[in-house]
């Protein structure tokens, strides 16, 4: 079975999609954290983030993986890049890096070669429409921008920063524009979308509703 679960920044995918797997037995593929990893890489090579052809080299030869303890962890080749591909800066990158088309194409067959070998979870902006067309499930989870602005900065308040709302509610917004108006894979509804606004529900709630629906077929 293919679970996709889509959505902006801040929607909660991340957090539902492994809860949901985790109660489904599947495996859970954050493909957000495979952008972010080669978001990383890049920043750490100094590869200019508008350079295409340079990124799609990059995005070829990296071997982006992920191993499953207590927590899932993330490998650029033999490197852990679990927290480092969660500050600021590679966050505040990882659009650009995603935006193009020759990166998207790499990374969306990476992510297709990981699914095919077991029932799946898998979150991200376009997986409904690029990477699993034919997902049982597609979820789009949304919440207001007050909302994921607030999410987010409670998230890097229990890693140690300290961010403003005002520009934290700002990054977000154009992190929205960029992923809904980039050329290929962008953020959409799709027809066959089942939408869950989580501006007001807490984990439980959202996980119970995916799970009601899955399980009734």
């Amino acid at each position: 079975m293919k679970i996709a679960i889509d959505g902006p920044a801040g929607a909660g995918k991340s957090t539902i999609a492994r809860k949901v797997a985790q109660e489904l037995g599947f495996v859970y593929i954050d493909t957000g954290a495979m952008y972010r990893a080669l978001t990383w890489q890049a920043l750490q090579n100094g590869i200019n983030l508008d350079d295409s052809q340079a990124l799609a080299e990059l995005a070829h030869s990296l071997f982006i993986h992920f191993e499953n303890n207590l927590t899932q962890q993330i490998f650029c080749d033999d490197i852990n890049v679990t927290e480092e591909i969660r500050m600021p800066h590679v966050t505040g990158a990882v659009s650009r890096v995603a935006a193009h088309p020759l990166v998207r194409q790499i990374m969306v067959k990476k992510q297709q070669d990981l699914a095919s070998v077991a029932s799946i979870v898998m979150d991200g902006r376009d997986i409904g429409e690029c990477v699993l067309p034919d997902a049982d499930y597609k979820f789009f989870l949304t919440a207001s921008i007050e909302k994921r602005a607030y999410r987010r900065i409670k998230e890097m308040e229990e890693k140690g920063y300290l961010l403003d709302y005002a520009a934290i509610k700002d990054e977000i917004a154009a992190r929205d524009k960029m992923d809904m108006e980039r050329e290929v894979g962008a953020l959409k509804v799709l027809e066959d979308s089942i939408i869950i606004d989580t501006s007001d529900l807490t984990v439980d709630q959202v996980l119970t509703t995916i799970i009601s629906i899955i399980r009734k077929g």
